[in-house]
């Protein structure tokens, strides 16, 4: 029973199996089969597919074939005509060059028969100028050397005269605008400089409290007065002048010390010789302190810097200096703002000019102590406090004594002159001014020839009228300059001294 039950069980293990694989092998084969078909319809697709890009793709290459055929032909086309355009453009040049070749030809042509009328014409006029000079030189008696001579003389005459006579107009109009721009200058650095003038005097005038005082200060046997004099070097004038006493000196330095002492002595009442000492030391030390105080202020007013401190304390000195009554200090300002204008107006060393000006007379401050002309005291001085060159140059030459080499000491001789030209700067004595005039007419009546003389302005110019017949044109030239040589020689005069000939010629008849 079981053997039966085994074989059945294998039986039914091997039917199962058969079934089993006989199932697998259906559903493989089916699977097989569906894997074909699906394959087959994939080339089939792939094949319509290859198929249609392929004919999409041979579309884009015939449109693309196509727009580049278009493009080339395009260009072709604009290469044609620009070649085209080149060509016609080589053809006109070509043309234009054609008949400009035979415009060269025929002007060729023409200037080559010209050349040769130009030639022969040539040769007629040497032929001719050949007859007429041996016919010239048959009539005249002269070669043709001799006769160049006498014409070239001739003409450098006249164009000696011509030259002269241009030369003279030149001159005079070169003078005429010199002037003219000189007198622009001038009153422009006037008008823009005000200065005070100051009249010179060589006196001081001390008030007092009473006549009492006189005594006090004349002393027991007259030792203050003494005292005071001896100390100051001034004298004192006690007279019948009511309540003054009278300071008398030509040092104005001395004077004013004398004047201070003198009326502190006054103010204190203690009138004796050791009080007098030590007022006229105080006094003495006020006036130093005075003097400092001026220099520096006339270098600020003046706008110069760096001066040696030795040459400020000289310019302070200035203060109680006068000149014609002039204040020499307030006169060195005016001339340093004069020169520093004009030298401004004409582009030259405006600050050269200033220091020059205001130093130019510096030697005024000492020349009653040292021997010489207060020029070559003032050189002597800048030399020694290491002024420049060309300062100490412009002030040897602001009186003349030298020739100027520089523009600034040109300026500075010119303001100085202004400055002491100001109506009412200087003045002098009536009597002195009369003789003066009177000295200037006489001098110049002195020469032969002279008719009349008027000294005008002031005695800063005098005319001259001289006698026609008896002296011309040259000789009125040479009769001015001796009279300016001898009114240079003989006077003493602020300033300058202008010197006018006129010589007219007057034609006078009478209709009856």
């Amino acid at each position: 029973m079981i053997a039966i039950t085994l074989v059945y069980s294998v039986l039914t293990a091997a039917v199962a199996f058969g079934a089993g694989y006989f199932m697998r092998r259906a559903i493989a084969e089916a699977k097989i089969q569906s894997a074909e078909e699906a394959a087959k319809r994939i080339l089939q697709e792939a094949e319509r597919d290859a198929e249609t890009r392929q004919r999409e793709l041979m579309l884009e290459a015939k449109e693309e074939v196509h727009t580049l055929r278009r493009e080339l032909e395009r260009e072709n086309r604009e290469r044609r005509n620009e070649l085209q355009q080149v060509e016609r453009r080589l053809m006109q040049k070509e043309e234009s060059l054609d008949r400009r070749l035979d415009n060269l030809d025929r002007r060729e042509a023409a200037l080559e028969r010209n050349r040769k009328e130009v030639t022969q014409a040539q040769e007629e006029v040497d032929k001719l100028l050949a007859e007429q000079q041996e016919e010239l030189q048959k009539i005249s008696g002269l070669t043709a050397e001799e006769a160049k001579e006498i014409l070239f003389a001739q003409v450098e005459t006249a164009v000696k005269h011509e030259t002269a006579m241009m030369i003279k107009e030149l001159e005079t109009q070169a003078k005429e605008e010199a002037d003219k721009r000189s007198r622009e200058i001038l009153s422009l650095a006037i008008q823009r400089c005000a200065a005070d003038h100051v009249a010179e005097s060589t006196v001081s005038v001390v008030n007092l409290p009473n006549d009492e005082m006189k005594g006090r200060i004349i002393g027991r046997e007259g030792r203050n007065i003494r005292t005071l004099e001896t100390l100051t070097g001034i004298d004192l004038i006690i007279d019948d002048t009511p309540e003054a006493v009278i300071l008398s000196g030509f040092d104005p330095v001395r004077r004013e010390i004398a004047r201070i002492a003198l009326e502190k002595l006054v103010a204190d009442g203690r009138i004796h010789p050791a009080r007098i000492e030590e007022m006229v030391e105080k006094a003495q030390r006020e006036v130093e302190a005075v003097i400092r105080e001026e220099g520096e202020q006339a270098t600020f007013a003046a706008r110069v810097h760096g001066l040696h401190p030795e040459l400020i304390k000289l310019l302070g000195r200035l203060r109680f200096r006068t000149s014609y009554g002039q204040n020499v200090l307030k006169h060195s300002i005016e001339v340093a703002h004069l020169a520093a204008m004009m030298a401004a107006e004409l582009g030259a060393d405006e600050e050269l000019a200033r220091r020059a000006g205001l130093l130019h007379d510096i030697g005024k401050a000492i020349d009653h102590e040292v021997e010489g002309t207060h020029v070559q005291i003032g050189v002597d001085l800048l030399k020694r406090y290491k002024e420049s060159q060309e300062v100490v140059h412009a002030v040897e030459c602001h009186h003349g004594d030298l020739e100027p080499e520089t523009v600034e000491a040109v300026l500075v001789a010119a303001a100085d002159s202004v400055s002491a030209a100001r109506p009412g700067a200087r003045r002098e004595t009536l009597e002195s001014y009369i003789k003066r005039l009177e000295r200037l007419e006489g001098i110049a009546d002195s020469f032969e020839g002279v008719e009349k003389a008027y000294a005008i302005q002031a005695g800063r110019e005098i005319r001259i009228m001289v006698k026609p017949e008896r002296i011309d044109d040259s000789e009125a030239i040479w009769t001015a300059r001796e009279i300016v040589k001898r009114i240079e020689n003989e006077l003493e005069y602020p300033g300058q001294i202008k010197v006018t000939v006129i010589r007219e010629t007057r034609a006078i008849e009478y209709a009856k």
